[in-house]
């Protein structure tokens, strides 16, 4: 036999000798799998049953709680003064503006030299209605003449009453060339010129009447109904300020274009609220239980909002649920998820569907709202 055919055969027995040795003694021990490892440390929370007042969000214009209309009440005089402009707060009484009273003063004038002589043709009627008694005693006059006398008497007297009314027109004229605030309130504006020469019923100014202002917000019917007077509303301006007023009154009708009512919240007087600015708020409504969770519980996936469970092996599972109200730092869950049920209050975000985690101790959950 050649050497190295001899060589590879003494090999091969010996291989075939350890194998057999080590099948002997128990054979190869089993493979054991590496402990899991959890990714993540987290802590849980449970949810919550609390009472939250349910809001409704409306938005609408601002405008005067009550306007004001201050027209001429004369025509054909001229506008002499204005002693009020565009955002003056003034008293009711208060003198906005003066016509040239001239016109009228003479008018005045006239109507009170007619009414000292309808006086004196008075007197004058009732003197001889008097003479004409004594003589017709002894029936110098007949009863004719006697009834002359007495319908001159009577004349005179309407013309008297004639001449008063005509005086007291002229009197009133005369006031009117003073053009006064009808109510307290703040001028909104005006159109009256010096110089002017208004007719009766032209408007010279408008007034916001007490300077008070509300909020028209709009709401549809499912919302209208939820609404009634004293109930509080918050809005918050342009510039940022945030108001809190009550409803003051809700419109029985909707509009037949817009399909929507206007709920008419009273506002603080002296707010920062203009008339002519646009708002955005909220109504409270009597308040509903509601079961909520950290708001940090709940993560936005593929525009679907989820919280993680935990389950008793360490292990989370990622659930969807519905959420609606928000308050503070806590979301209302409206479905989805199980009372008892424990949730990892944050870090969810870096969590997947059955990862294993680590609990760590509870801090204080959901703020009281």
């Amino acid at each position: 036999m050649k050497p190295v055919l001899r060589n590879t055969l003494i090999a091969g027995i010996a291989l075939a000798v350890v194998v057999t040795i080590v099948s002997l003694r128990g054979g190869a021990k089993p493979v054991v799998d590496a402990p899991s490892v959890s990714s993540l440390s987290v802590e849980v929370v449970q949810a919550r049953r609390q009472l939250w007042p349910q809001l409704l969000t409306a938005s609408g214009a601002l405008a005067p709680w009550q306007e004001a209309v201050i027209s001429a009440e004369t025509s054909g005089l001229r506008i002499a003064s204005l002693d009020a402009d565009v955002g003056s707060r003034v008293k009711k009484g208060q003198l906005l503006a003066t016509l040239a009273p001239e016109t009228v003063l003479a008018e005045e004038s006239k109507q009170q030299a007619l009414v000292a002589q309808a006086v004196a043709s008075l007197q004058q009627a009732s003197s001889n209605d008097r003479r004409a008694g004594i003589v017709g005693q002894g029936g110098a006059l007949s009863e004719q003449q006697r009834e002359d006398y007495r319908i001159k008497v009577a004349t005179a007297k309407a013309d008297l009453a004639g001449a008063k009314a005509q005086l007291q027109t002229a009197q009133i004229r005369l006031k009117q060339t003073r053009i006064i605030a009808v109510d307290d309130g703040i001028v909104s504006s005006r159109t009256a010129l010096l110089g002017q020469v208004p007719s009766a019923g032209d408007e010279l100014f408008r007034l916001v009447r007490d300077g008070r202002v509300e909020w028209q917000a709009e709401l549809d019917a499912r919302q209208l109904s939820r609404v009634e007077a004293g109930q509080v509303a918050r809005l918050t301006l342009p510039g940022g300020q945030s108001l809190e007023g009550t409803v003051r009154l809700v419109s029985p009708t909707l509009s037949t274009k817009t399909s929507r009512a206007v709920v008419y919240v009273a506002l603080p007087k002296d707010s920062p609220a203009q008339a002519g600015m646009y708002a955005s708020g909220q109504i409270e409504l009597p308040p509903r239980e509601a079961l909520t969770v950290p708001d940090t519980a709940v993560i936005l996936r593929d525009g679907r909002s989820y919280v993680f469970t935990l389950g008793d092996d360490s292990h989370v599972a990622q659930k969807p649920v519905e959420v609606g109200r928000r308050l503070k730092n806590a979301v209302e869950i409206l479905g989805g998820l199980d009372e008892p049920a424990r949730i990892v209050r944050s870090g969810g975000a870096f969590l997947s569907d059955g990862a294993s985690v680590t609990i760590i101790p509870t801090q204080p959950q959901v703020a009281q709202p």
